[in-house]
């Protein structure tokens, strides 16, 4: 959502921007980084460095580097990569477009050029963050938990509606601590009620909930609005107690299953997506054989492994080596994965049979790629419909009766239109 802040502040400033894929010939580059793991420390190094070769063959005449990783080695990055024209770090918009010569709008703030498919858009309620997990190098790059109010948060869902959105998909780096800045307690669930009047939106989908202290009149908003999927991300990291300690999660192992119990039962039917952490200091074999029978016991709908990586500046680095080798990590993240492959080919091919309301993202090849209540963009399996004999429109919502499942993807039919 950065980006496309950035972007509509300099489509504001009279430039022509454009986004990913469809930049090639830009005459300047900004590249948005990520700096919270090694993997994504790499990836944005590595789009750098091939921005760079662009600029050296003459095809590229000015490079701006922002983002968290920016914020966080500007020194760093300077010394190592003077090709780049300039490094900013977060939320910088107004310099990054006075470098490159228009004039900030700071009362364009609320609006955002749309980077996802025009019918889902990402709603960010809060920056920062509080908790201090050992791992987590947020709050040192992004700082304390900020709420954004929710008049705003209203007024821009309806600028997007007005625009053809449909799903918003709530994230911060915990949306459940929302309103305790501002209004001195937690404010999701209402927060939540005020996006779901806004006309022109159906599918409101919550993310990156953190499980310690959850506020619990979240859930009958869930239960019972029609408009909130029966879908919720809440990240575990683990169910080691030992590790949970170690994480500084604020939870422990029986208030972590506790926890699932309650949302599996105040919302019948809800899709849990988790993801888990591997190899952190304290996962011995024990506590690793723990992690494995609480996946295979809970069953999770969706889940995501992450290997362990010593971040600087966090309480981890400081107190607990990194004592797991890498290879091990990774042998770890493969065990989990293929148990998760198996629990989902099983909970998909229950789904046989049954009709689901789908939205359509897109045509790719022989197929249309939709998604249901219980689905995420980007991070979820889809359902394909096959697209001789129909004609589905991305955007919209169709009946499907899903006639197939494999690990991660539905295969379904039409059966009637839908809204």
């Amino acid at each position: 959502m950065d980006s496309e802040r950035l972007m509509r502040q300099l489509q504001e400033a009279g430039f022509q921007v454009a986004h990913g894929r469809h930049a090639a010939g830009a005459k300047a580059v900004l590249i948005n980084t990520c700096g919270f793991i090694n993997d994504a420390k790499e990836e944005s190094v590595n789009t750098i460095l091939s921005v760079i070769a662009a600029k050296k063959r003459g095809e590229v005449e000015r490079i701006l580097v922002f983002g968290c990783l920016s914020q966080r080695y500007r020194h760093e990055l300077q010394q190592e990569l003077p090709e780049v024209d300039r490094f900013f770090g977060v939320e910088e918009f107004d310099k990054i477009v006075a470098a490159l010569g228009g004039v900030p709008s700071p009362q364009f703030l609320t609006r955002r050029a749309i980077a996802t498919p025009a019918h889902y858009a990402y709603l960010k309620i809060s920056e920062g963050c509080n908790w201090g997990c050992s791992y987590c190098a947020i709050p040192l790059i992004r700082g304390k938990y900020r709420s954004t109010p929710v008049e705003q948060l209203v007024v821009e869902t309806k600028l997007l509606a007005a625009r053809g959105v449909k799903e918003l998909l709530i994230t911060a780096q915990d949306t459940t601590y929302y309103g305790m800045d501002l209004y001195g307690r937690r404010r999701l669930a209402g927060l939540l009620t005020a996006l779901s009047e806004v006309n022109g939106i159906e599918w409101i989908r919550l993310h990156y909930a953190y499980p310690a202290q959850f506020p619990e009149d979240v859930l009958p908003v869930i239960r019972e609005n029609p408009k909130l999927c029966k879908y919720l991300d809440i990240p575990l990291q683990h169910i080691s107690g030992k590790v949970l300690k170690n994480m500084r999660r604020g939870i422990n192992s029986r208030q972590t299953r506790a926890l699932i119990e309650k949302l599996r039962t105040e919302i019948p039917g809800v899709a849990l997506r988790t993801t888990l952490i591997v190899g952190h200091p304290g996962e011995d074999a024990a506590a690793f054989r723990e992690l494995e029978n609480f996946v295979e016991e809970m069953r999770f709908e969706r889940l995501g492994v992450f290997c362990y990586s010593e971040e600087e500046g966090t309480y981890g680095a400081a107190h607990f080596p990194d004592t797991v080798p890498g290879e091990e990590k990774q042998e770890r993240r493969g065990r989990i994965m293929s148990l998760q492959a198996r629990i989902s080919q099983q909970l998909n091919e229950e789904k046989i049979g049954k009709t689901f309301r789908t939205v359509i993202d897109r045509r790719e090849g022989e197929y249309y790629a939709g998604r249901t209540q219980y689905d995420s963009p980007e991070v979820d399996g889809e359902v394909l419909i096959p697209a001789a004999g129909n004609a589905l429109r991305p955007g919209k919502f169709y009946d499907i009766t899903v006639t197939a499942a494999d690990a991660y993807d539905l295969f379904g039919q039409q059966q009637a239109l839908g809204a």
